[in-house]
């Protein structure tokens, strides 16, 4: 072989080696975290659950409610389709609409987006839960005074999520409004109801 043959395997050779060495980092990269720093498990266990159907108990609307999940089951399907509670809305399903807000611990979650064995041991509201001995949360009725929803698929997780700013700003602004509503959507378009029935609802006494 001719020394600029050399020359051209040699490089092939040290491409292609590069290339594999570049491979075996890019998997490293890659690779899940090794057993000493993988994400703890939920609260609580000391274990990881599953695969199979685990017992677990979700404090929902102030009961404690026992049931069997596998670990992959959202907190949404959990309510939905194991405890009944229909109220929040299965829409898309990828955390981009909030038609499925409930409140956990007082804040608005997203219950698509959050593991029920994840959800145990905190307080979960649903919209089923703001009224109290048959009468309506006050945002509840401002919305029907409002007449701030037409299809009112969309609306439990519009209420759910203003009850949780009015616990925290007693009389918002219009834009403090949408701004803490801006990752809820409504196809029928009554965002300016919807404002107006919030900040009706402020001040109110649930």
């Amino acid at each position: 072989m001719s020394g600029r043959a050399k020359r051209r395997a040699f490089t092939r050779r040290a491409f292609l080696k590069g290339i594999g060495l570049g491979s075996v980092g890019a998997t490293v990269l890659a690779a899940p975290p090794s057993k000493g720093t993988r994400p703890a498990a939920p609260a609580g266990t000391g274990r990881t659950l599953g695969p199979g159907a685990v017992a677990i108990t979700l404090k929902v609307n102030g009961v404690a409610r026992t049931l069997r999940v596998e670990p992959r089951v959202t907190l949404l399907d959990a309510l939905r389709d194991r405890l009944d509670l229909t109220g929040s809305k299965k829409i898309c399903d990828r955390g981009e609409c909030g038609g499925c807000a409930v409140l956990v611990d007082g804040s608005p979650v997203l219950a698509c987006m959050m593991l029920a064995v994840d959800a145990r041991h905190r307080a979960i509201t649903t919209v089923e839960g703001l009224s109290t001995g048959g009468r309506l949360h006050p945002v509840q009725a401002a919305f029907i005074e409002a007449d701030a929803l037409q299809c009112g698929f969309c609306t439990p997780g519009f209420v759910v999520a203003a009850k949780a700013l009015l616990d925290e700003v007693k009389t918002p602004t219009a834009e403090q409004v949408r701004e803490a509503l801006g990752g809820h959507l409504c196809r029928c378009g009554t965002y300016p109801r919807i404002v107006e029935a919030v900040r009706s609802a402020a001040g109110r006494k649930g």
